[in-house]
């Protein structure tokens, strides 16, 4: 399948390697088929894309939350993952999305709605955390910065 981006112009889409939203992303309700897009180019990159299939003009950056918050574990009701099937540790991919402003030091992920990804039948949901641990706006520049600097 063809699909022609904003971002990244022209790309050939493996139809199995498709996640659905069954109810939308949060703010992006209608949209519902999403692709991965890593950077080809850089392997060390930490910020992959979540390519809208359903509205091609539309990707947001996104981020294992891992690599800027070690300590990351939020708690989840497990009624918010039923949609996503049946469910072990290693078919779950966690992505927190990314908010870059014109000024990029001050680049945001919002570690308070992951995004929960199902590797086995590729279903996700975004979902909210309980509790007040986790900040809509993290900032995560530094740490990118310094996680660069190391490689």
């Amino acid at each position: 399948m063809e699909l022609t981006t904003r971002i990244f112009g022209t790309i050939d889409i493996d139809e199995e390697k498709i996640i659905t939203f069954e109810n939308g992303i949060i703010g992006f309700g209608d949209l519902k088929r999403f692709i991965l897009i890593h950077d080809a180019e850089n392997e060390n990159a930490s910020i992959t894309w979540l390519q809208s299939i359903d509205e091609p003009a539309f990707a947001m950056p996104v981020i294992d939350p891992l690599l800027v918050n070690e300590t990351y574990d939020p708690i989840i009701e497990d009624e918010l993952l039923m949609c996503l099937g049946e469910l072990s540790a290693e078919d779950i991919l966690v992505l927190v999305t990314v908010t870059v402003p014109s000024d990029i030091t001050k680049m945001t992920c919002n570690l308070m709605a992951p995004i929960i990804i199902n590797a086995n039948n590729r279903k996700a949901c975004q979902v909210i955390t309980e509790g007040d641990e986790y900040p809509v706006k993290y900032e995560i520049y530094d740490i990118l910065k310094a996680r660069k600097e190391q490689v």
